[in-house]
């Protein structure tokens, strides 16, 4: 295991963010399913590391009812509705820009419908991270989503018209282009721990790069 794995999952414990570690994707998969019963209304924050653990796929043949507004052959308007409905789901399941190891999280979002469900709403929370999201502190964790994240996100929206300037350099110019994607920043330094709010959010650490 990662050494940093151990300190990361202490400090989001004392932020009473509660974090969990699976080796590899099969057993995230198995890690996230475990925490959503069965039935359960499940929205989506745009996530590769999502998708690319299986995540989305094992949901959409589960016995829940998911609500992807990333679906072939939604209207934009379709789209806009699941995501709105995601914010009152059971179960939100999104990724992160970054984890600091002093156990915050760090999230940009353009439209604000990922970060929003975060913070309010979903019943419970579960955020996806590999190892390559670790950053030391803020700083870092900025840096990071504007030079890495950014781009790459960037890129795999194929329908953005005209492409974002960190979508063609490869970094940050702090645009106001039309699509930029760097509009909402969201810190999640904690979360309550008491009678009336129990805490929502739950982190799974996977043992594997994933995603942006």
């Amino acid at each position: 295991m990662d050494e940093r794995i151990p300190r990361l999952i202490d400090r989001l414990a004392a932020n009473n963010i509660p974090a969990v570690y699976a080796e590899d994707r099969s057993k995230a998969v198995g890690t996230v399913l475990s925490m959503i019963p069965e039935g359960s209304v499940v929205g989506f924050g745009d996530s590769m590391t999502v998708r690319q653990v299986g995540l989305l796929d094992a949901i959409e043949k589960g016995n829940y009812t998911p609500l992807n507004p990333w679906k072939p052959g939604l209207s934009a308007e379709e789209s806009t509705r699941l995501k709105k409905r995601s914010l009152t789901s059971d179960v939100f399941v999104a990724g992160t820009n970054a984890l600091t190891l002093g156990g915050k999280i760090v999230n940009v979002d353009g439209l604000g419908n990922r970060v929003a469900g975060m913070l309010f709403g979903p019943d419970r929370v579960v955020l996806v991270a590999g190892v390559n999201k670790f950053v030391e502190d803020l700083e870092q964790a900025l840096d990071r989503i504007k030079r890495t994240a950014a781009p790459l996100n960037c890129n795999r929206h194929a329908d953005f018209d005209p492409m974002p300037p960190c979508g063609v350099t490869g970094t940050c110019h702090d645009c106001s282009d039309p699509w930029r994607i760097c509009n909402k920043t969201v810190i999640i330094e904690r979360q309550y721990d008491n009678a009336r709010y129990k805490p929502v959010i739950t982190v799974v650490i996977v043992g594997e790069a994933l995603g942006l």
